[in-house]
């Protein structure tokens, strides 16, 4: 193997830790809100910073094979790949926090009947498996996977254009709940935003993989807030 070579496969097992913790941190945050564990919401704040080391480092080790090794072709796609799906799933890292923080500052449980009417649970688990499909793809050169994703985000773009009036009818009906439904409602867009997020990694995988530029081929909804 070349140097290069060895820098390549460095940096995709960086990677893919990255995205196993990220994976981590949403699903952590999922069973964090369904069962009310502040603890394991703390832990999703606490494990933040290690989200944020690993992409400072991961950007540093594209910048370094920019500068010293000048990788071509499929190499240089690769690494501007990971560089920008580095940025994702930070972002991603990011939702999970925000929602966790959320958990942490509630004064109870949240509202089982709440949470199911607007479908906070589903919108959990496919943008998780969103992510899981994706990392699966990334590993494997699978683009018939990764074009699934597109289709999918749409599911929650809809959950989140239901999102207000849900939350309205519900806020009418319990006053003295109010701050919780905000959070939830703020969580649905954090989730929703993790589908976004989702979409740029499938560009990029396409972009490395079939050397095809797939940005602006699939239009935002207008509920979309990138």
């Amino acid at each position: 193997m070349t140097h290069l070579d060895v820098e390549l496969q460095q940096l995709k097992e960086d990677i893919v830790a990255m995205w196993n913790l990220v994976i981590s941190q949403l699903k952590k945050t999922h069973i964090a809100l369904v069962s009310y564990d502040q603890d394991l919401a703390f832990e999703v704040h606490a494990r933040e910073k290690r989200v944020n080391s690993l992409e400072l480092k991961i950007d540093r080790d594209c910048e370094n094979i920019f500068a010293l090794q000048n990788p071509v072709a499929v190499d240089l796609r690769f690494v501007l790949a990971v560089l920008k799906i580095n940025n994702n799933l930070e972002r991603t890292g990011d939702i999970a926090d925000g929602i966790a923080r959320f958990i942490t500052e509630s004064t109870k449980a949240f509202d089982k009947e709440l949470l199911k009417k607007i479908q906070l649970v589903e919108m959990f688990e496919e943008a998780n498996e969103m992510l899981v499909d994706l990392l699966s793809a990334f590993e494997t050169d699978d683009t018939r996977v990764v074009r699934t994703i597109f289709k999918r985000d749409d599911y929650l773009d809809e959950i989140n254009e239901k999102a207000n009036q849900v939350i309205a009818d519900y806020i009418r009906k319990n006053p003295d709940n109010t701050e919780q439904a905000l959070y939830t409602l703020s969580s649905v867009r954090k989730l929703e935003r993790v589908g976004d997020q989702s979409k740029n990694i499938a560009e990029e995988i396409i972009f490395y993989i079939e050397a095809k530029v797939m940005k602006h081929k699939h239009k935002a909804s207008p509920a979309s807030n990138n």
